[in-house]
């Protein structure tokens, strides 16, 4: 324990919050909330070797933290959602790659609103629906309903019709050939679609459909009508469930690695859809403690809260959540662990779809495995490393025009690419005339003249032959480091070619 916590710890405060726990370099590895900050935090440092491996080592790497205050633990709920979200920290339970799951968005401040797909949300006065974990089956749902609705879908509205008013895919509101009124009607339609209240959608345009006609709008009445028998008709694919009611079902399956949280989704009484969540940092955590971080981050973003949520098991500080929710909603939202009956089926249901998804997400990842870690564990052994090269930096040097001269690094860690880490270089000593051998010796440079040894990475591999080897070679090693492997790629033969060896090594074709 640093000096720095020891300090902080005789100060916490009895009041709610959350704590930011940091290491030594000022990264945040998790964040917790807290009814009461002074006993939640103090609790890490005391008794120990009660604590999980997962907390243990958490605990061995905490050099500071941070708290701050908050008047409920509803906000301190909310806070430590948005915190995780933002930072990701290693030790918090948080779901994999929530940064890109798409939503629906339906833009109600336009004065004709059209339906996009998005993945972030705004405080625009726009409708949000979702997210959605398929973006496949987002972009099919929204084909439908373009289908059903003939919304507008231009970015910039033009002054006459379109293709897509030819085709009866749009009402053509640029034309003044429909007026605020309907149209709106529609979107509230298109709305209350997306919440799965088809029955609702059904009332009002059959309502439309007999005003129509009433007042001789025979073309408006026919379209209507159209619509109404394809609403209907994507209706009855949903299944009945229960009696009534809004539902989320939620199931929950776990591996060594990972958790999957399923969710079906049930509107008046109809199973409308399902969503899968893979969540990373499950390890050594309770079932009821992965079960509150996957119900706090995912309804800290919905887009759409329903009356009940059906659990598997009841979790600790369920009232802080449904008070959470009831904040969120305007109304209660109900946290349910039903033992028998119906709703009992259906997460049943839902754990066994959790239970899937799981499996084939983990032969997923074990073929991937096969072709991104053991590709590193060849090349290893091929190259005869000392360690895996789970992190790759590779150069290449290329002409434009036959004059400029840029070099690109790509990298790879644990055999995938890391895009993020991508760069490329103009290379500025070889203009005019292009120049391989000095046009790496300068890329190495500016790469690896003031890192330090600890920055570097496991392999560095330079596409040419032995003539680019040595002009990297140079400036690598006069940059004091010895260590580090350094291999040449000649694209002809596919050959590798080594420091200190006079023969390439020839990769075997199925490697």
């Amino acid at each position: 324990m640093t000096e720095i916590v020891k300090e902080k710890l005789s100060l916490l405060s009895d009041s709610p919050g959350i704590y930011i726990m940091k290491d030594e370099h000022g990264k945040i590895i998790y964040v917790g909330k807290a009814r009461v900050l002074k006993n939640r935090v103090r609790q890490y440092f005391q008794h120990t070797a009660n604590h999980t491996p997962k907390v243990r080592a958490m605990v061995a790497k905490i050099a500071d933290f941070e708290t701050i205050l908050t008047h409920t633990e509803v906000e301190a709920l909310i806070l430590e959602c948005n915190l995780i979200k933002k930072h990701r920290p290693r030790y918090n339970i948080s779901l994999k790659d929530d940064k890109s799951y798409p939503y629906v968005k339906v833009t109600l401040r336009d004065d004709y609103p059209r339906l996009i797909i998005t993945r972030r949300i705004l405080k625009d006065g726009a409708r949000y629906f979702g997210p959605y974990t398929d973006a496949g089956a987002l972009h099919s749902s929204v084909r439908l309903l373009r289908k059903l609705f003939p919304i507008r879908s231009c970015k910039n509205m033009g002054e006459r019709p379109c293709l897509e008013h030819h085709i009866k895919r749009c009402l053509a509101p640029c034309a003044g050939k429909v007026d605020k009124s309907e149209y709106f009607s529609m979107i509230n339609s298109v709305c209350l679609f997306l919440e799965g209240r088809t029955a609702e959608v059904e009332k009002t345009l059959q309502k439309n459909m007999e005003d129509a006609a009433e007042n001789f709008e025979f073309e408006k009445a026919a379209r209507l009508r159209d619509q109404l028998a394809a609403v209907k008709k994507t209706a009855e694919k949903q299944n009945i469930v229960t009696g009534a009611g809004d539902q989320d079902v939620i199931g929950i399956a776990r591996s060594n690695s990972f958790a999957c949280v399923e969710i079906l989704i049930v509107r008046e009484g109809k199973m409308i859809g399902r969503e899968h969540f893979i969540l990373k940092g499950s390890e050594d955590e309770a079932d009821a403690d992965i079960l509150y971080a996957f119900l706090s981050q995912y309804y800290n973003h919905a887009a759409f809260l329903p009356k009940e949520v059906l659990l598997p098991f009841m979790i600790n500080d369920a009232s802080v959540l449904e008070k959470f929710l009831e904040e969120k909603k305007g109304t209660r939202v109900y946290l349910l662990s039903p033992i028998r009956g119906t709703k009992k089926d259906l997460i049943d249901m839902a754990a066994g779809n959790a239970q899937k998804y799981l499996d084939d997400e983990e032969k997923r990842l074990e073929k991937d495995n096969a072709q991104t870690i053991g590709a590193v564990l060849e090349l290893q052994k091929y190259l005869m490393l000392k360690n895996p090269p789970h992190r790759m930096e590779c150069f290449d040097i290329s002409h434009i025009q036959g004059s400029e001269t840029v070099a690109s690094m790509v990298v790879f860690e644990d055999g995938a690419p890391k895009k993020s880490d991508y760069r490329r270089f103009k290379i500025k000593s070889a203009e005019g005339k292009p120049d391989d051998f000095k046009s790496m010796r300068e890329v190495t440079t500016r790469r690896y003249g003031k890192l330090k040894e600890e920055e570097l990475p496991d392999l560095i591999v330079i596409d040419g032959g032995k003539g680019q080897l040595s002009s990297a070679l140079e400036i690598i090693r006069g940059a004091g480091h010895k260590t580090v492997p350094v291999v040449g790629l000649a694209k002809q033969f596919e050959l590798i070619f080594v420091e200190g060896q006079s023969e390439p090594v020839e990769l075997p074709r199925n490697s």
